[in-house]
C-alpha cells in the first residue's frame, strides 16, 4: 500500500506535457492543415439548441431534417472513389502492409512527402492493431524516451515522468495519428483487404496480392476466388508478431526460398527489445522493408511487452529507408537534414548501463 501510495503521489505531482502549441516536426515535411471546423453552440432560448459550423449555418436540434438523397446516389460515390482508388495505387510508390502503431507511424512519416503515394493494406476493419489498448486491456500508454518526442510532433498530451511518459488512453495515440495520416491527399487505407502472396520479380519484391480479408478467411469453405494485385516500388511489411495474421511477410519470404529462418520472437525484455528492434528494422530482401514485431520474429529479438516507443521509431526508420530507396531525401543517408542536427527519434536511449526504469 505504500508503494501504491507513493507512485500515485508521484503521478499526481509530475507534470501533464501540453505540446499543442508546439508544431515542430521530428523529421520536418509538410504540416497538415485543420480541415474539420470548429462547432461552436449556442443556446437560442429555452426551447432550441443550434448549432453553428464557421457561423454561417445553424440547425435546430428539436427539428432537425437532411436534405433528400437517392440511394443509388450513395451507392455510387462509395463505388467510384474506391474504384478510383483501386486504380490510382495498383501501380504505387509505398505498400505499407499492417496498420498497427508501426505501419501507420512508417506511413505517417511516409506521407509528410507530398511526392511519395502511400498505399495501406489492413485485413481489419479496425485499423490499429494492439494500439487502442495497453497491456491487459488497459488503457494507457508507456513510452520511453526519446520516443515521446514523435508525440510532441503529433500533438498528444501526456503525464511526463523521468525517463518514459505515458498517455492516458492508447487510442489518443492511434485515433490521432490515424486522423493526420488519412487527411493527406497521398494516402490511402485499404482496410478489411489481406495481403495473401507477394509479388516477386527477378528476386525483388514487387507488389502484394490482396483479396477482401473475408474472403481470404473463407477460401476452405468456397471455390477459387481468386485475388487482386498491387505493384510498388517498395513494400514496407508491419504485419506484427506471429499469429493468425501475423509475420506473414517473413514467414512467405521463408516458404519461397528468400530467406533463411524465421525463429520467432525470444521471451521478454523491455529493455534489449525496443533499441534492437529499432536497430534491426531494414530492408530484409529487395524491395521489402520489415518494422515493428515482426523484426523480432526474423531476428529472435526479446519481444518488449506493453511499450510502444519502439513501434513509433521502427515505423519512422522504415519510412526513411523507404525513401532512400525511392532516391528521396532522407534521415538514414544525410540527405534529409533539420536544423538542430542528427534527429534524436532514430536513436533509443541505450541499454548498456543495465538500468532498468521503476515505475
Amino acid at each position: 500500500m505504500a508503494s501504491m501510495a507513493t507512485t500515485l503521489a508521484s503521478s499526481l505531482s509530475s507534470n501533464p506535457k501540453s505540446p499543442f502549441l508546439d508544431h515542430k516536426s521530428s523529421f520536418n515535411g509538410t504540416p497538415v492543415p485543420p480541415r474539420v471546423a470548429t462547432i461552436r453552440s449556442s443556446r437560442q432560448s429555452d426551447n432550441t439548441i443550434s448549432a453553428s459550423l464557421n457561423g454561417n449555418s445553424s440547425y435546430d436540434l428539436k427539428s432537425f431534417k437532411f436534405e433528400p438523397i437517392k440511394e443509388s446516389v450513395v451507392s455510387r460515390e462509395m463505388t467510384r472513389r474506391y474504384m478510383m482508388d483501386m486504380i490510382t495505387y495498383a501501380d504505387t510508390d509505398v505498400i505499407v502492409v499492417g496498420a498497427g502503431s508501426a505501419g501507420l507511424s512508417c506511413a505517417y512519416e511516409l506521407s509528410k512527402n507530398p511526392s511519395v503515394r502511400v498505399a495501406i493494406v489492413e485485413q481489419s476493419v479496425s485499423p490499429g492493431g494492439g494500439a487502442w489498448l495497453g497491456g491487459q486491456l488497459f488503457s494507457a500508454m508507456v513510452v520511453r524516451k526519446p520516443a515521446h518526442r514523435f508525440l510532441d510532433e503529433l500533438g498528444i498530451e501526456y503525464d511526463e515522468q523521468d525517463s518514459y511518459v505515458v498517455i492516458k488512453h492508447a487510442a489518443l495515440f492511434t485515433s490521432t495519428i490515424m486522423s493526420k495520416l488519412l487527411a493527406r491527399p497521398n494516402v490511402k487505407l485499404f482496410n478489411a483487404v489481406a495481403a495473401e502472396d507477394l509479388i516477386v520479380k527477378g528476386n525483388r519484391v514487387a507488389g502484394v496480392v490482396t483479396n477482401w480479408a473475408l474472403v481470404s478467411m473463407n477460401h476452405d469453405t468456397q471455390s477459387c476466388m481468386d485475388p487482386n494485385v498491387m505493384e510498388a516500388k517498395v513494400v514496407v511489411s508491419s504485419c506484427g508478431h506471429d499469429g493468425p495474421f501475423g509475420a506473414t511477410g517473413v514467414k512467405r519470404l521463408k516458404s519461397i526460398g528468400m530467406i533463411d529462418s524465421v525463429p520467432g520472437m525470444k521471451a521478454l525484455d523491455m529493455n534489449t527489445a525496443e533499441d534492437a528492434i529499432v536497430r534491426l528494422t531494414r530492408e530484409i530482401v529487395p524491395g521489402m522493408i520489415v518494422t515493428g514485431m515482426e523484426v523480432a520474429e526474423i531476428d529472435g529479438a526479446p519481444r518488449m511487452g506493453p511499450t510502444f516507443g519502439a513501434m513509433m521509431i521502427s515505423g519512422q526508420k522504415a519510412a526513411h529507408l523507404a525513401l532512400k530507396a525511392l532516391g528521396q531525401p532522407n534521415a538514414i543517408d544525410g540527405t534529409f537534414t533539420e536544423v538542430g542536427g542528427l534527429q534524436p527519434e532514430l536513436i533509443l536511449a541505450s541499454s548498456e548501463t543495465g538500468e532498468i526504469v521503476n515505475a
